[in-house]
C-alpha cells in the first residue's frame, strides 16, 4: 500500500551522508519537528536524476526555504557512501543525502520500482513529498518513465 497524504512516514534506518562518512539515522526521529521536502530518485549518478532532478532542487533550494521549508532531503536506494559522493559531485550542500541501501524505506512507503530488467534491481520510484513533523502533507508520485510532478519547480509551485 502506498503512503498517502495525512500518514506518518515509516520509521526505518537510513544512512545520512556526512563529511565523516555515513551516519545511521531513524527516519521517524529524523523527520520529526521540521518541514521537509523529500524527493526520491531511482539511483544516484543516473541520467535524469543527475541532469535534471537533483540540479532542480539545488537551483531552487533558496526559494523552497523562503516558502517555509526547513530542509531538502534526497533519498535513493543507494548506500550512504554513494549518496555522499553524489552530493559532493553535484555541488549540493543545501541538500541532505539519505541512503536507503536496502530499499527498506522505499518498500515501507509502498513506492518501489523493479528495474531488474535494466540490470539495477529494485529501486525507489521517482517522487517528491512535503513532510511536516513526520506527516505527509503533499505527495507527488511520477508515472513510470516521467519526470514532471516530482521536479523542484512543481513542488515549489504547490507550496
Amino acid at each position: 500500500m502506498t503512503i498517502a497524504v495525512g500518514q506518518k512516514l515509516p520509521d526505518v534506518k537510513l544512512s545520512k551522508a556526512t563529511e565523516n562518512g555515513p551516519e545511521g539515522v531513524q527516519s521517524g526521529e529524523y523527520f520529526a519537528g521540521k518541514k521537509v521536502v523529500l524527493f526520491s530518485v531511482p539511483g544516484a549518478f543516473t541520467p535524469t536524476c543527475s541532469a535534471k532532478h537533483l540540479p532542480g532542487y539545488v537551483q531552487n533550494a533558496a526559494a523552497l526555504k523562503d516558502k517555509g521549508i526547513d530542509e531538502i532531503v534526497c533519498t535513493a536506494v543507494n548506500d550512504g557512501f554513494v549518496m555522499g559522493a553524489w552530493g559532493r559531485a553535484s555541488g549540493s550542500p543545501e541538500i541532505t543525502m539519505l541512503g536507503d541501501g536496502t530499499g527498506a524505506f522505499a518498500e515501507a512507503l509502498g513506492l518501489t520500482l523493479d528495474l531488474t530488467g535494466a540490470g539495477i534491481g529494485k529501486r525507489g520510484q521517482r517522487f517528491a513529498m512535503v513532510v511536516n513533523d513526520g506527516t505527509v502533507e503533499q505527495l507527488f508520485v511520477e508515472a513510470p518513465g516521467e519526470f514532471k510532478v516530482s521536479a523542484a519547480e512543481h513542488v515549489l509551485e504547490n507550496l
